[in-house]
């Protein structure tokens, strides 16, 4: 049996890492060096480092900041933010990333996808969706620019397109759970996990180490990502993992 992964992420904005509630009243929340040396120490399987300003902004992801990050870690090492041609790829990974995560531009032009697969192969591609529900549709809608633009996307036919052209994992952010730590959006993340036979990280809404089971279990996710409770220390990776062993859920 797979084990589940635990990832810590790293929002970062202007060089600091940040948090907020459904993408917005984003607070301070340390240095990304220094966090990423931490939660490789704590056992974290993977890490995830978001520029998420830089498709709003138009703007590259900061490479520099990458090559700081990555000297820290023997963890792989997943970068997003501001990523649109094989030449951004490549410039991420030459500094350090492991994967490359698409959001905006997979949507924008979803060749991007198969491009970047058949260039690093399907593992170095992530592909994040960030879905909110849509009562209308009785689903989730898929958007982009840092979750500012909806879009006509259905989450769980998108993940399935993705899928196709050679994403190699999805990374699910859950807009309506993000920052309330009332736990991850179990519906969404199992509905897009039974779709697909890729790789699913769900993110958004944890807020202890029951979350996660919860996660593994009921949303059948097979990694689990997490910022504000590890940031501000209200759990560590550690404690997560000892639960969920004593839960008798496989992690590393």
């Amino acid at each position: 049996m797979l084990t589940k992964r635990i990832v810590p992420c790293l929002d970062v904005k202007d060089g600091r890492v940040v948090k907020g509630i459904q993408f917005v009243e984003l607070r301070d929340a340390g240095d990304p060096v220094e966090l990423a040396k931490v939660y490789d120490q704590q056992g974290a399987d993977e890490l995830v480092f978001l520029d998420i300003s830089a498709s709003h902004e138009g703007r590259k992801t900061m490479v520099e900041m990458v090559k700081h990050v990555a000297a820290e870690l023997a963890i792989p090492f997943t970068v997003g933010g501001g990523i649109n041609s094989v030449e951004d790829m490549k410039a991420i990974l030459r500094a350090g990333a492991d994967k490359v995560s698409l959001n905006t531009a997979a949507v924008l032009r979803p060749e991007l996808v198969r491009e970047g697969a058949d260039y690093f192969g399907s593992q170095c591609i992530v592909v994040a969706i960030d879905a909110k529900y849509d009562e209308e549709s009785s689903g989730w809608k898929v958007y982009t620019h840092g979750g500012r633009k909806l879009t006509p996307l259905d989450a769980v036919d998108w993940a399935k397109e993705v899928e196709a052209l050679g994403a190699g994992e999805l990374l699910v952010t859950s807009m309506d759970s993000d920052g309330e730590k009332k736990g991850f959006n179990l519906p969404l993340t199992k509905a897009i996990s039974e779709a697909v036979s890729i790789p699913v990280i769900a993110s958004g809404g944890a807020g202890n180490a029951e979350h996660f089971k919860d996660v593994f279990t009921d949303g059948k996710a097979d990694a689990a990502l997490a910022a504000s409770i590890f940031h501000y220390k209200e759990t560590s990776v550690e404690e997560v993992k000892s639960y969920l062993r004593e839960q008798e859920v496989h992690v590393r």
